[in-house]
């Protein structure tokens, strides 16, 4: 394993997964201060809004793999099968039973999210077909 190339995939990550991030708690934020509903719809939509965009960055610049879409995505959706109603459930108990801030919970299941399913994309959806996408090919070639 090539460290400096793992140190520069887990860059990528945290940079797209900081813009998943800004994502994801602006329209929290829309949906929880203008329509007032409570907190497990809001984040659940904001969730969803953001791993579609980190899952399509990440597929193709961070791991660039050419592996089949379809079934990297239903890996993706295996752990956010159970990610999702783990983080809701724990989120919504805190900000509505508990009484915490609701963006204090949002940030800890981002904190949470960022480090899980990087270890899980590195390890498993994308472990066999790391840096076998046309991007991958062409930086191979120039070298």
């Amino acid at each position: 394993m090539d460290k400096r190339a793992e140190l520069l995939r887990s860059m990528k990550f945290l940079f797209f997964s900081i813009s998943a991030g800004l994502i994801e708690i602006v329209s929290f934020a829309l949906l929880n201060e203008t329509l007032g509903w409570p907190y497990w719809p809001c984040y659940l939509i904001a969730l969803i809004l953001s791993v579609l965009w980190n899952f399509t960055l990440n597929r193709r610049y961070t791991f660039r793999s050419a592996n089949n879409v379809p079934i990297a995505m239903a890996k993706v959706f295996l752990f956010y099968l159970i990610f999702t109603p783990a983080s809701t459930l724990l989120g919504n108990w805190l900000a509505e039973t508990v009484g915490w801030n609701e963006y204090l919970v949002t940030g800890l299941n981002m904190a949470m999210n960022f480090v899980l399913e990087f270890l899980y994309d590195r390890f498993f959806v994308f472990r066999d077909s790391i840096d076998t996408n046309a991007l991958a090919k062409k930086e191979q070639a120039s070298r």
